[in-house]
């Protein structure tokens, strides 16, 4: 299944960093797009959601930034939007 994520974060010191880290994780930079990526999952939607959250948070981390909300679509089920939140330092899922 293809997996598509789109990342809207402030305040990133590294992008150079953050990218080469998703890219390493199997998740690419859409040419063309500013913050947007793509793979491909065989996995099962739960750990696939997992994977991603994983990797963006790992990213993020060693890149430094301040805020971050992400939105990913696997396959044909629903878009998902997630904030990452500082205090329990882990992202949380949002309503659309």
């Amino acid at each position: 299944m293809k997996v598509v994520l789109i990342v809207d974060v402030e305040g990133l010191n590294e992008k150079a960093v953050f990218d080469r880290h998703l890219k390493k994780e199997g998740i690419t930079p859409i040419e063309g797009e500013v913050f947007a990526y793509e793979g491909n999952t065989t996995t099962h939607l739960f750990s696939t959601r997992a994977f991603i959250l994983e990797v963006v948070e790992k990213g993020l981390k060693k890149s430094g930034f301040l805020t971050c909300k992400i939105m990913f679509q696997v396959g044909e089920n629903e878009m998902e939007a997630y904030l990452f939140n500082h205090e329990n330092d882990t992202f949380e899922q949002v309503a659309l």
